[in-house]
C-alpha cells in the first residue's frame, strides 16, 4: 500500500514593492551597435545617455527597460 499524499492550494499575491527601487536602462537597437547605457537609478540618466549617443552616432532607435521589484505574500 502506497502512502497517501494530500496537497493544499495556498493563494499568494504578487505586488510591486518600492524596497528595491527601480532601475532604468537604454539599449541601442541595431545590428552593428551593441551600445547600452548601463543601469541607472534615475530615468533621466538613461535618457540622457541615449540622447548623447544619438548626437555622436546618429543612431535613433533604443529599447528602454524599467526593472522593478515585486514581493510575493501569502494571502490571509
Amino acid at each position: 500500500m502506497s502512502p497517501r499524499v494530500v496537497y493544499q492550494h495556498v493563494t499568494h499575491t504578487i505586488r510591486h514593492t518600492p524596497e528595491g527601487g527601480i532601475t532604468y536602462e537604454a539599449f541601442r537597437v541595431a545590428a552593428n551597435c551593441g551600445a547600452e547605457s548601463g543601469p541607472h537609478a534615475e530615468q533621466e540618466a538613461a535618457q540622457d545617455w541615449a540622447l548623447r549617443h544619438t548626437g555622436r552616432t546618429g543612431h535613433d532607435l533604443f529599447r528602454r527597460v524599467f526593472t522593478g521589484h515585486a514581493k510575493v505574500t501569502r494571502a490571509e
